[in-house]
């Protein structure tokens, strides 16, 4: 996918990940409504950072390609290109998930 957004200061753009959605002992369809939004993503472009006071760049701690857990209701959801995709704050990432 062609990212056509460029993040501002600190703010990253997460491409959610689903959640297996396996049950034992037979197959259940959730309707979309039912099931819950992804918590995790993926980083797919991230902002150069913020400036503090004295007017130094302040680097993010994440980068593109990690994978990251992050508040249910967080961040802007937004559609490009048929894929949804969030927009948060470095502050709105509570994790990076190591492998």
């Amino acid at each position: 996918m062609s990212l056509k957004l460029r993040p501002l200061v600190d703010r990253v753009i997460v491409e959610p990940v689903e959640r297996d959605e396996t049950f034992v002992g037979g197959e259940l369809v959730l309707p979309e409504t039912a099931k819950e939004k992804p918590q995790q993503g993926i980083i797919l472009a991230a902002g150069p950072g913020r400036s503090d006071d004295d007017g130094d760049r302040i680097a993010l701690e994440v980068q593109v390609g990690d994978r990251v857990l992050y508040a249910r209701h967080s961040g802007t959801e937004v559609k490009l290109d048929d894929k949804k995709v969030r927009i948060f704050r470095e502050t709105d990432i509570l994790a990076v998930v190591e492998s």
